[in-house]
């Protein structure tokens, strides 16, 4: 029997390695070509360990673009995105979790038939909207949507809030409490785990963005790291270093996030609310 399970532990252990190293090998060879001249890029055979190692890359990067121009745009959208659409989400979910109202169901089921629409279908419809508002060259596109919330994050709030138990809703509401009281002092800091996990995932799906800003951004000063890094690659041949460069930059706040994050992340998905 001990055998057996000394086996199976063995073998689970191969998978997760083998899964790990094939996640693991792009993420590797980006850090490596960041530090590249350009002509060591494609050698053949590859060169895992870059000699020499050019740490100007980073240096050339801040110069051939405004990096840090769009790092700032990157860093403004986001956070008030994920603001919006949080916040939003939430008192959204609040409702249909614990509010009765005729319809309820019916509302509930049409917003997560929003989950399944390609966002193609909606695309040119919204952006003759913006045109005709003039918010078109401006950040509004990328930041008045989130005040309408996210049928993903609706949804993931909403399930969480349903498991906490109505008999604390009720025990306020014979105090005197009003709705809003209720869902900002009892039901919102119970929520903590469901809201960094809904968080998280708005932050990555914003922060790494790139058709939206491709779309509105007219203005260059606008522009953020993705569609910046897009016109790097553009505007100049083999500026591979440049662009893992710039690709990494922009990968570690999601790294470093989910790093310091990833136990309220996991709790926020792995539980549906209050235990016990």
């Amino acid at each position: 029997m001990g055998s057996r399970r000394a086996w199976r532990n063995a073998i689970i252990y191969v998978v997760l390695i083998v899964g790990a190293v094939f996640f693991l090998t792009p993420f590797a060879w980006m850090v490596s070509t960041s530090l590249k001249a350009d002509e060591q890029v494609f050698s053949i055979p590859p060169q895992w360990i870059p000699i020499p190692v050019m740490w100007s890359n980073y240096q050339r990067l801040l110069t051939e673009i405004p990096f840090l121009r769009y790092l700032g745009n990157t860093v403004f959208v986001t956070v008030l995105s994920v603001t919006f659409y949080v916040a939003s989400s939430a008192v959204v979910a609040y409702g249909f979790a614990k509010l009765r109202f005729p319809g309820r169901e019916v509302l509930f089921y049409c917003l997560l038939a929003t989950m399944v629409l390609p966002p193609q279908v909606t695309l040119i419809p919204q952006f003759v909207m913006f045109q005709k508002l003039g918010w078109v060259g401006t950040f509004l596109p990328l930041i008045v949507p989130a005040l309408t919330g996210s049928a993903f994050a609706v949804f993931l709030l909403r399930q969480f809030y349903t498991a906490i138990p109505g008999d604390i809703s009720d025990s306020a509401r014979i105090d005197g409490a009003s709705e809003w009281q209720i869902f900002s002092r009892i039901v919102l800091p119970l929520s903590r785990p469901a809201l960094a996990t809904a968080s998280l995932f708005i932050f990555i799906w914003t922060w790494t963005d790139f058709l939206n800003p491709l779309i509105y951004l007219t203005d260059d000063r606008l522009y953020t790291l993705a569609v910046g890094l897009q016109q790097l690659s553009s505007t100049r041949a083999a500026a591979w270093p440049l662009l893992m460069g710039g690709s990494l930059l922009m990968s570690l706040p999601i790294i470093v996030l989910f790093f310091f994050a990833q136990k309220t992340f996991i709790e926020g998905v792995s539980t549906g609310g209050l235990k016990g």
